[in-house]
């Protein structure tokens, strides 16, 4: 370069000869010109993809500061929300650089209930029937599998339903109440066998 001025893009050593209007030349002081810019980089610590109610770390490196476009200043950060994280990196020499984005996505679970289609406190001897819905696999706390199960026995019940994407969740609790049957008895107060104009007097427990 031949102007007074110049404009330094590369690292390097710069030095510079200066001519005055007699032709005298003379060097002038080495500048030393040394800017390297990081390499911002993003690392998840897991799977980028989960259902709901997950979440990912991402870990930046690279430099010795962060700036998130989600606003967070960390060097790791806890993502439980989809979107696409990129972070802003500077190196302690003040140079900075931004990272490719890293995408989360975060799949739907399915929103789990149970319905019962019948009284569920009834007698001994009866049963009720219980629907779950929003899956494609069911497990219920009994040990079955199907999408509804008829119970004739006492105690909570709910099933465990996974969707399409693999995600599952657990429904509401119903409570069954199985009511014991009487103790039933008639007593005879005398004979069972008598002559017609007599009576017998049964009493009922």
């Amino acid at each position: 370069a031949t102007t007074q001025n110049v404009l330094i893009t590369a690292p390097g050593v710069y030095s510079l000869t200066l001519t005055d209007a007699n032709g005298c030349s003379a060097s002038a002081s080495t500048t030393i010109v040394n800017g390297i810019n990081p390499v911002a980089t993003i690392a998840a610590g897991g799977a980028t993809t989960f259902c709901s109610g997950g979440s990912v770390v991402l870990n930046a490196a690279g430099g010795t500061s962060f700036l998130w476009n989600n606003g967070a200043t960390t060097q790791n950060i806890t993502v439980n929300t989809p979107g696409n994280y990129s972070v802003m990196v500077t190196n302690a020499a003040g140079c900075s650089a931004m990272s490719n984005a890293t995408m989360v996505n975060v799949l739907q679970s399915p929103n789990s209930v149970a319905t019962a289609y019948g009284p569920t406190t009834f007698c001994q001897g009866a049963s009720v029937t219980l629907v779950a819905t929003a899956g494609t696999n069911y497990l219920w706390n009994n040990g079955q599998i199907t999408q509804s199960i008829t119970v004739d026995t006492a105690g909570t019940y709910f099933a465990t339903i996974t969707n399409a994407a693999g995600c599952s969740a657990n429904t509401n609790t119903i409570t069954v109440t199985v009511n014991a049957l009487p103790n039933a008895v008639v007593t005879a107060n005398g004979p069972t066998t008598f002559c017609q104009g007599n009576s017998v007097l049964l009493t009922a427990t």
